[in-house]
């Protein structure tokens, strides 16, 4: 009997209980790792140059989904991906700042649930570590939220080394002072494999949600990794863009009928830049910070297998959002990229690197913007090795995978208040070699960029702009638009999106 149809015959699922699985059915521990502004084509499997064998090792045992969406910037995202909702639903349409609506408090509400809340009441135990970013204040900290233990920041982003003064670093409900040779990375990783050592000795079954900040700027990175990538860069983005989509092509992440993007408009011909050694520097630590998360993975990893639970752990891994083209440099004049007194972005013209082989970054709903690239590696059920999937999924699936893997029902009501029905639908089927019932359609909206996916046609609009078009079967890199000869569908499909933008409580978007 599978683990699916034993839940059925159960009522497990249903019923919203934990109840004792014969062995073959044991409920899995779960882990969900969230890398924080990396682009679609960051790490090995996805064709980057950049030294990921441990996400690699995921993957070749397990599957990637090559059209696995977010929501475009990281309150959202992480909204949406701890709730199973769209952000707006959960109180975080925008960010952290409270625009005076439901949708835009900037803050998780009372009427979701998070998956740490809705698994410990089916039995699990539940940490976290890393960043938060969906409610500075208590009592919006994780441990107000459903995690027994939690370590990390609770803000967007923090220098790495030596977080500035008012930034949030807690342990479990308290703050927590940094010491010596702290580096945020590390320390996420540290208490996630902790926890991990703590849960893993128990006899219930547990749910982690590592959530990096790397390579999230400032550029900080340990200058041993920094040197094994200063001086790769020195090609340019231009031809990293281009050796980038061969990989994708060799290992089947894109389709050759989409052509790889132009270069940004915005971004100059890597033969006219002059100062070619300080922007292979930026890419340099930028890859570092990617090639660190990667150890870390393989840490978590490490534990995992010493407690022989590798066999049946779901490991989940994506981005908030695409790559990055926010140009910040405020850090101590002169000084390079990588060192606690640095404080940079790599900017757009990398961005469009990061990005291959798709148009736009952070902030908007183009491709570039919202496609992460995902992997599920759980040897117990996911038979398919190094498999591929193109079916369309989003962050509000996995609410609804973590339950259904869990034998947990998704609640009614939590502390009270009634929950707002689940958005999403479970990815088990696809784990298992199946074709899901998937999504009728998929929503974006964020500060005035909107979307929604109906089928292969992908309707969007980059604020303040009218509606665009794509047949993304036929090309996913969004270069031709179909709006003008196909306005039949554009109206149709930009009333479903008037009316979910009200179902949800979008608000049009205003910059102040």
């Amino acid at each position: 009997m599978n683990r699916r149809s034993f839940l059925k015959l159960t009522g497990a699922a249903a019923a919203g209980t934990a109840l004792p699985l014969p062995a073959a059915a044991k409920r899995p521990n779960i882990i969900v790792i969230l890398a924080d502004d990396m682009g679609f084509s960051d790490i090995g499997c996805f064709g980057s140059e950049i030294a990921t064998p441990n996400l690699d090792k995921l993957a070749g045992g397990g599957l990637r989904l090559t059209s696995f969406y977010n929501t475009a910037r990281c309150c959202p995202t992480r909204a949406s991906l701890l709730t199973g909702l769209y952000s707006h639903q959960a109180g975080v349409g925008h960010m952290i700042k409270d625009r005076g609506t439901p949708a835009y408090q900037g803050y998780l509400n009372d009427h979701c649930v998070t998956i740490a809340e809705a698994v410990r009441q089916g039995g699990y135990r539940a940490g976290m570590a890393g960043k938060w970013h969906v409610g500075e204040e208590r009592p919006h900290w994780p441990t107000d939220r459903g995690f027994e233990r939690y370590f990390g920041l609770i803000n967007g982003s923090a220098n790495y080394f030596h977080p500035e003064p008012g930034i949030h670093i807690a342990l479990n409900g308290q703050e927590y002072k940094p010491g010596d040779n702290f580096y945020m990375t590390d320390a996420f990783t540290d208490h996630a494999v902790a926890q991990i050592d703590e849960f893993g000795r128990g006899k219930d079954p547990y749910f982690l949600y590592l959530a990096f900040t790397a390579p999230h700027w400032p550029l900080h990175a340990r200058p041993e990794d920094i040197a094994k990538y200063e001086g790769k860069y020195m090609e340019g983005w231009d031809e990293l863009r281009k050796q980038r989509h061969a990989r994708q092509l060799k290992l089947g992440i894109v389709d050759a009928k989409w052509p790889l993007t132009p270069r940004d408009t915005h971004s100059p011909a890597w033969e006219s830049i002059e100062n070619k050694k300080a922007l292979d520097r930026k890419m340099a630590v930028y890859a570092a910070q990617i090639d660190r998360l990667d150890q870390s993975v393989g840490r978590v990893l490490a534990k995992v297998k010493e407690l022989g639970q590798e066999e049946n752990t779901l490991i989940l891994f994506l981005a908030d959002n695409g790559g990055c083209a926010e140009e910040i440099n405020r850090g101590k004049p002169g000084v390079p990229p990588g060192g606690v007194d640095s404080y940079m972005s790599y900017g757009l013209h990398w961005a469009n690197a990061s990005n291959t082989p798709f148009r736009l970054y952070k902030h908007w709903v183009h491709e570039g913007g919202i496609s992460s690239p995902f992997i599920a590696y759980w040897p117990a059920v996911i038979k398919q090795k190094n498999a591929i999937s193109r079916q369309p999924a989003h962050l509000v699936d996995l609410m609804a995978t973590c339950l259904d893997v869990a034998g947990v029902a998704y609640p009614k009501t939590y502390k009270g208040k009634d929950v707002t029905p689940l958005e999403g639908k479970s990815l088990l089927p696809i784990f298992e070699g199946k074709q899901r019932k998937g999504h009728d359609a998929i929503y974006w909206e964020h500060e005035g960029n909107r979307a929604v996916r109906e089928g292969k046609w992908k309707l969007v609009s980059r604020f303040p702009d009218q509606w665009e078009l794509y047949d993304l079967e036929a090309d996913r890199t969004e270069l031709k638009d179909q709006a003008s000869a196909q306005q039949a569908r554009v109206t149709r499909m930009a009333a479903m999106y008037d009316v979910w933008a009200a179902r949800v409580g979008v608000v049009p978007w205003n910059k102040g």
